[in-house]
């Protein structure tokens, strides 16, 4: 029984973590726990819903490095343990993989989606494989930096100190930390909505911005963990022998209560990545009904509330732990986090968002205690094994732990992904909501802007600006509908007669309407003065190239939900029929704007647009329905199977503290 001996023995003065070494420790929790799980969510919504990629293809290449990592971590971890330079094993590495993360973080966001990049493709699909490309490219090289710090800072944190309970301090300050810094990164979605850093694009836009002023934070503070951090055991250590790497990982895999305690922690954290990537589709798409706006908002305030939970759960684990042992204080974790998903069975509810709080609560504590008590636990089995062999192999043990963690987050990616396939998510629809949202967009700014300028009185000064961004956006135009035109098309749309002649038909009428576009704001008669007397009226052929690309994103929105209308079941025909009726009448307004200069008559027309955005985002009551059962369902079964692995681990607190004991004896003689 874990509490039959409990009472906890004092600290000896070499084991105590001074609040120093705690806070530069914990600081280290900033890259694993915060920007780690940042990257793997967010590129898979954002990628889903922003650039309208599968989320089947975007959770397989999540897996593919996680697959990288079974090779990249072991070496990382036995490079780790056999490395002697002057500032010791460990620290180098916080340094370089501290840096490197910071800058790779902001290259992921850098995906190339400009419509004059997308024209270097003869089709979408080609282009689709170049943005999944460089996604994976880009994670590839974030996620090994990621490892290059992480692996050797928990192994690190293993070292800092032999006491039992001091350790469970040590990485309770790391989770304090990252939890902490976790407080601000759910805001990061809600964050790359704002149109101050989106501008008229779209979140990966705005991500890139944001991305930014993260990397300013960590690069300094990797420079301050390498400074400040010290490695007690590296005086021991590095006279210690190296050792051979497969003789290294073949005793770290025929360790039993290891293994054990891997495949509790692999189980549980396999289920609930279900939660992380799904969990943020409901809030946008079934609480608020396709609002990506309110759903970030709701997601920021739901991630603050984790954050905070996640900070202050630190403090009931240190005094629990000690009381029960860190085997039941560990069970416990788990019984809450199915508490937490029970509870969203009506805490999931469009009429009263915040109840989603409350699973959160539960989830956030729960999550805190499991994760920062597995890791706690391989110090104690490392102490075991170190009895046993006689050496320290704190990152072997410390890699191949992580490293399951980590597949099982892959591993929980794919299968959501396959899952939302499965759930019939129409990214194709959101993504095409969107690129409309963005032309109205530009069209609500522009009739902002001549509206402003004409009530200052300043429209002389500003309409120089306008002639000049019109006749260049038009230019390019110009050559993007040439390429347009002369690309292979190839029709998606097969239950929609006519769409490829319709949209032949438009692209050439656009074409002739920029041309003449571009003779009209190239006349050298054309200035201010011959403007001026409009006041609320004004040249049509000043917005005519943005008219134009709104009526092309019209019609492929359209097209796409008139061939989901036509072939849905029964079930979700009515959904898509009353959608593609909407876009229908958005249609008619939109023909009807073509010579329209009244500027009271096209805001209007424009605010009624903006209305309808939601409302076409909205995803069918089938899709919804099974998003729950998943999200919920299936992190309570696999908390069972990792409560069956649980039971079996062995190694009690009454035995690692004889074992504490008796590595004290031994390095007493060792130095007599």
């Amino acid at each position: 029984m874990d509490t039959a001996d409990n009472k906890k023995a004092a600290v000896s003065q070499s084991d105590k973590i001074s609040f120093g070494q705690l806070a530069a420790y914990g600081a280290g929790g900033i890259i694993p726990i915060a920007l780690f799980n940042v990257a793997g969510i967010l590129v898979g919504l954002m990628g889903n819903i922003s650039l309208g990629l599968s989320a089947f293809w975007l959770g397989l290449i999540l897996i593919v490095p996680r697959l990288w990592d079974s090779f990249s971590d072991p070496l990382i971890g036995h490079f780790s343990d056999n490395t002697r330079t002057r500032w010791g094993r460990r620290r180098p590495y916080l340094l370089i993989g501290g840096i490197l993360s910071a800058v790779f973080f902001v290259v992921i966001w850098l995906i190339p989606k400009s419509e004059t990049v997308q024209q270097w493709f003869p089709t979408e699909s080609g282009y689709q494989i170049f943005q999944l490309l460089y996604i994976l490219i880009t994670l590839l090289l974030f996620f090994t930096a990621v490892n290059l710090f992480e692996i050797p800072h928990g192994a690190l944190g293993m070292e800092m100190t032999n006491d039992y309970h001091e350790r469970t301090r040590l990485f309770s300050a790391k989770s304090f930390v990252g939890n902490l810094f976790a407080m601000s990164t759910p805001w990061l979605f809600w964050l790359a909505n704002l149109k101050v850093f989106k501008g008229n694009g779209n979140e990966i836009d705005g991500m890139r911005y944001v991305a930014l002023m993260i990397a300013a934070l960590l690069i300094p503070l990797s420079v301050w963990m390498f400074l400040k951090l010290k490695e007690p055991k590296f005086q021991v250590t590095k006279t210690q022998e190296k050792t051979h790497f497969w003789k290294e990982m073949k005793l770290v895999i025929n360790n039993k209560n290891f293994v054990r305690l891997t495949l509790t922690v692999f189980t549980l954290a396999m289920g609930f990545n279900f939660v992380s990537l799904l969990g943020s589709y409901i809030p946008i798409f079934y609480v608020f009904g396709g609002d990506k706006l309110a759903g970030a908002y709701i997601l920021g305030i739901n991630g603050t509330v984790w954050a905070i939970t996640g900070v202050l759960a630190v403090f009931p684990l240190n005094w629990i732990s000690p009381k029960m042992g860190k085997r039941k204080t560990l069970m416990l974790a788990i019984f809450l986090m199915v508490a937490a998903q029970l509870s969203k069975i009506v805490c999931y509810n469009p009429q009263y968002p915040y109840l989603v709080i409350i699973p959160t609560v539960l989830l956030s504590a729960g999550m805190l205690f499991f994760f920062t008590l597995g890791s706690s636990m391989v110090g104690d089995i490392c102490d075991e094994d170190e009895l046993k062999t006689g050496k320290r192999t704190e990152g072997s043990y410390y890699a191949v732990f992580w490293w399951f963690i980590k597949l099982g987050t892959a591993l929980a990616s794919f299968v959501a992904g396959a899952l939302i396939v499965l759930t019939m998510f129409d990214e194709s629809q959101v993504t095409k909501v969107d690129k409309f949202q963005g032309n109205v967009g530009e069209m609500s700014s522009w009739l902002k802007d001549w509206d402003m300028a004409v009530k200052e009185n300043r429209l002389n000064a500003h309409f120089q600006q306008l002639r000049t961004d019109a006749l260049s956006e038009a230019k390019d135009y110009q050559k993007l509908l040439k390429k347009e035109i002369d690309k292979k098309f190839v029709n998606t749309f097969k239950l929609v007669p006519g769409y490829d002649s319709a949209r032949k038909n438009l692209l050439n009428t656009n074409l002739v309407s920029v041309e003449n576009t571009i003779r009209n704001l190239s006349d050298s008669k054309l200035n201010a003065d011959s403007v001026l007397s409009y006041k609320n009226m004004f040249p049509s052929y000043l917005v005519q190239t943005k008219l134009d690309k709104l009526s092309v994103s019209v019609l492929e929105l359209q097209a796409h939900l008139k061939d989901k209308s036509i072939g849905a079941n029964a079930k979700n025909k009515e959904h898509y029929s009353v959608l593609a009726a909407e876009i229908g009448k958005v249609s008619e307004t939109v023909s009807s704007m073509g010579d329209q200069t009244d500027l009271g008559v096209l805001t209007n027309n424009i605010k009624e647009m903006e209305t309808k955005v939601v409302e076409l985002r909205k995803q069918t009551p089938f899709t919804l329905l099974m998003m729950r059962v998943v999200e919920i369902g299936l992190p309570i079964l696999l908390s069972l199977i990792s409560l069956f692995f649980i039971l079996r681990y062995t190694l009690t607190e009454k035995r690692s503290l004889e074992i504490k004991e008796l590595l004290k004896s031994k390095h007493e003689t060792s130095q007599a």
